[in-house]
């Protein structure tokens, strides 16, 4: 069951340090953009991930091309993607060893929510920790 109660996510985004953010872009205009900005000025080491701009660099982090490249542990994947394109990032999430997915405003996707809670990761759908973060109080993460 995806996490909806505010203890939960609060207690989910305050385990997390590392989050690859899938989708990510480097156009100003675009919400990826100006989430991965957030959550980097909250403390969180936040790593993009977009195949479309690979190689390129997006508030000081390379991009990567998908997540099986990083080569060091993440804590959540954060996913702006549509919700039928959402199932491949969960997958990716899950052989990376991802902890938990992020699937942001708008995207829904319980068979992929489904696949992620039967490897053990926490799912939460249709939100954004960018809204969810100041709304909860949270503290910039050490």
């Amino acid at each position: 069951m995806p996490l909806t109660s505010d203890e939960d996510i609060a207690a989910l985004l305050g385990q997390v340090r590392t989050i690859a953010l899938v989708g990510a872009s480097d156009r100003p205009d675009r919400p990826s953009y100006r989430v991965m900005r957030f959550l980097q000025q909250h403390g969180y080491r936040v790593i993009p991930v977009n195949p479309q701009i690979t190689g390129e660099h997006v508030h000081g982090e390379y991009i990567w091309r998908e997540l099986a490249q990083i080569g060091e542990p993440i804590d959540m994947v954060d996913i702006f993607r549509r919700p039928e394109a959402a199932g491949e990032a969960v997958d990716q999430a899950i052989a990376a060893g991802a902890k938990a997915v992020w699937m942001q405003l708008g995207v829904v996707n319980q068979a992929a929510a489904a696949r992620a809670e039967a490897a053990g990761l926490k799912v939460v759908m249709d939100r954004c920790p960018a809204i969810d973060i100041p709304r909860l109080g949270l503290p910039p993460v050490a």
